[in-house]
């Protein structure tokens, strides 16, 4: 058995000022440029991820493993073609060597220069090549899922955590199915279907309603055998293309009929509860002021407008800005992106002195926001190079490469400036330059939902901040102008035909 495995992680922020090319698909996880062969599994190959899960299955069967490429860049903005032809070349031209099936880690929401459906063009290419090989697919869970992928995937399934905690489950699903395929146990085929629905991310999680019901429905019809599998997924809201909305995929073996009326149900129950999936934001001052008033930490205030796991900037001062306003007191805050003030504190050494301009160092011209930089005086406490695996519960094991980090004590505050963005799954990113965030009042992380994974358990309160930046809640202060119109919420009266959907 020989099997192509191989992963393309990138969610495109439209609005994110911040292009995305080739080496950004090495650079998050410390490689020049994306890994191949060896490489690939010794960086990934022990980590909570769909791709880790493929390379264990293909062991268990001692199967032949191809590992063209392992491509994952942090969130952000539009993909360059020649970003994407390297990757997708890699790929095809493994396939096209020959292969039993492929195995796939992709994120189902990159929007490339020329095209909004990435991982349908690369599946495209993928199935020109190869038109009766299986193809296993697993899909973030805020992928906006097109009719290339399931037109083009045998097997498509989805993470069901938000946090994505069950990253690797995701892609063991996949996996065991396409293996049934080769064992000629199974035939799968897809059901699918989405909603003219622009949900919130921060009202996606299936840990709270509206989304548990439906994820709900989806494992328990698995887990009952009433089909091979199924998956529901939120959506990624901030790419402005015409396939974004909330959608669920249904795998059947046998293609019964009851795959179609199981689609249709979660998303008829999604659909009745449409606007829990609105997202009301509180005046940043208030949330400020609240967090004042509480005694006794870790106090997390997550800011949610600011945050590159959705593709933003990492450098909006917004949030801290009110926070020194009020005069809070015992304040970590990071990482913030900005290799300028980096290289200053390293250039200034350990112990130094130094005031400097932090933050604010790039606009955000599509939403209108003008960077504006803080200034700050304190010491330069501890300089890294960056680079730690994470311990969490969220992507455990993987290789995080900040590109060097700097924690500037002003007094009141402790702010970690980094080279590189990446967003604080994990209390890593504070103990790796020096700081116990359990002993902290105030843990200021730029995030919106993956902070909870590794800071839940030792908060006593979460505030969520409405910072300004890409990645903000608020959708009618984005300016969308390719999405599929009508789409609830920014048209109310927006209607769902179910029987033209599945």
């Amino acid at each position: 058995m020989k099997l192509v495995i191989a992963m393309m992680q990138h969610e495109t922020n439209t609005f994110s000022p911040l292009p995305t090319d080739y080496e950004a698909f090495g650079r998050a996880i410390g490689f020049q440029e994306p890994p191949s062969g060896a490489a690939v599994i010794e960086a990934l190959g022990g980590t909570n991820m769909a791709l880790a899960a493929f390379l264990d299955l293909a062991r268990e069967r001692e199967a032949e493993i191809v590992l063209p490429i392992a491509a994952y860049a942090e969130p952000g903005g539009i993909v360059s073609d020649e970003a994407f032809e390297a990757i997708s070349e890699r790929i095809c031209t493994a396939v096209a060597e020959g292969c039993d099936a492929v195995l796939l880690d992709l994120h189902g929401a990159m929007v490339v220069q020329s095209f909004d459906d990435g991982e349908g063009e690369l599946l495209r290419h993928i199935r020109r090549i190869a038109p009766e090989t299986p193809i296993g697919v697993a899909l973030d869970f805020h992928a906006n899922l097109t009719p290339a992928m399931v037109e083009c995937a045998s097997v498509i399934t989805g993470y069901r955590t938000y946090p994505h905690v069950d990253m690797y489950e995701a892609g063991e699903r996949c996996g065991r199915l396409i293996l049934r395929c080769l064992d000629g146990l199974a035939r799968p085929r897809m059901t699918w279907g989405r909603l003219p629905l622009l949900s919130a991310m921060l009202r996606q999680s299936p840990e709270q309603e509206p989304m548990r019901t439906p994820m709900a429905m989806a494992v328990e019809a698995e887990a009952s055998g009433k089909v091979a599998s199924a998956s529901v997924f939120g959506g990624f809201p901030l790419s402005d293309c015409p396939h974004v909305s909330l959608s669920c995929v249904v795998v059947d073996e046998a293609r019964q009929n009851g795959s179609a009326n199981l689609c249709q149900s979660i998303l008829s129950a999604a659909w009745r509860e449409r606007e829990g999936f609105v997202f009301h934001p509180e005046p940043l001052e208030q949330t400020i002021a609240l967090a004042k008033d509480i005694e006794q930490g870790p106090v997390v205030i997550a800011d949610y407008g600011d945050n590159s796991g959705a593709g933003g900037q990492m450098d909006d001062m917004t949030v801290l800005r009110e926070i020194l306003r009020q005069g809070l007191q015992d304040v970590a805050v990071g990482p913030i992106w900005d290799p300028e003030a980096l290289a200053a504190m390293q250039e200034a050494g350990i112990g130094a002195e130094i005031t400097l301009e932090v933050g604010g160092k790039t606009d955000s011209p599509k939403l209108g926001i003008k960077g504006e930089p803080i200034a700050l005086s304190g010491k330069v406490k501890t300089i890294t190079d960056g680079r730690f695996c994470l311990t969490g519960e969220m992507m455990a094991g993987f290789p995080v490469n900040l590109e060097g980090s700097a924690v500037l004590d002003t007094g009141a505050v402790e702010v970690i400036v980094s080279g590189a963005r990446s967003e604080a799954y994990s209390p890593d990113y504070f103990t790796h330059a020096g700081i116990d965030p359990a002993q902290k009042r105030y843990l200021v992380i730029k995030s919106r939902q993956h902070f909870r994974a590794g800071f839940q358990g030792m908060a006593r309160e979460i505030l969520m901040a409405a910072g300004r930046g890409a990645c903000r809640e608020e959708f009618d202060q984005i300016p969308f102008k390719r999405l599929s119109r009508p789409i609830y919420p920014l048209d109310p009266d927006a209607v769902w035909d179910p029987t033209h959907s599945i």
